[in-house]
């Protein structure tokens, strides 16, 4: 594998500035939204800034707890006994859990990042167990030859074979998160976020309207930006 191949992620030039054209969109949206709504630029942006740190937070916690946990758990004995053991806690309603995570801590950021970790980490970990299980048996008789043991064969092998998985199970968990971020600011009741801004407007129909889109406007422009040229890279990566 070359190393420009690594950190190439977007085709070309043209590729890169037409992508990053459509992170520009949502804020220009949203600075022509709060003039016509009469909302406050500073609040609003305030509200995504907070609720995007609180997932970028979450998501991170939740990335490399679902990759060690795959890496640990992918086979063997072990797989045996954790994974029926993870599909069974994936399957548990999180939301159930909420009550109590807000006893201990209140309408906190560690409550709403605890909160979605539980939510996001489960597609990112089946997603990863998932493309570790495609490693083929040649594959494993090259690394047995080479001699990799220890963290080089994590850092040469593993790592690489676990990346399309990483990606997926991120786009997917985001998705969920996203979903479960608005939902935990309004149930908390926190006064910053988007949950506060959705819950501010509820009785105003357009504004809420406009904010929804708006906020689809943003999950797509991350994606476009972002996850999608990383999920194209990763296959490439992989087939070569």
């Amino acid at each position: 594998m070359k190393a420009s191949h690594r950190v190439r992620i977007y085709k070309s030039h043209w590729h890169l500035l037409i992508t990053f054209g459509f992170i520009i969109l949502p804020f220009i949206f949203i600075l022509v939204f709060s003039q016509l709504g009469h909302i406050p630029t500073k609040q609003l942006f305030l509200d995504i800034g907070v609720s995007v740190l609180r997932l970028s937070v979450a998501y991170m916690i939740a990335a490399v707890l679902a990759w060690i946990l795959a890496i640990i758990f992918y086979r063997g004995a072990r797989a045996a006994i954790a994974l029926p053991f993870f599909d069974v806690l994936q399957s548990f309603p999180t939301f159930a859990v909420l009550p109590l995570v807000t006893y201990f801590w209140g309408p906190s950021n560690v409550t709403i990042v605890f909160f979605l970790v539980l939510t996001v980490i489960w597609p990112i970990l089946f997603s990863i167990l998932s493309s570790l299980k495609l490693i083929r048996n040649d594959w494993e008789e090259a690394i047995q030859i080479s001699g990799l043991k220890g963290f080089q064969y994590v850092k040469i092998f593993l790592w690489p074979v676990s990346i399309p998985g990483l990606i997926t199970g991120s786009i997917i968990g985001l998705g969920e998160g996203w979903e479960s971020l608005i939902a935990t600011e309004i149930i908390t009741n926190n006064q910053l976020g988007l949950g506060n801004f959705f819950q501010t407007f509820s009785q105003n129909i357009s504004v809420t309207a406009f904010g929804i889109l708006g906020f689809l406007l943003l999950i797509f422009s991350l994606n476009k930006l972002l996850w999608l040229p990383l999920l194209d890279w990763s296959h490439r990566m992989t087939n070569e």
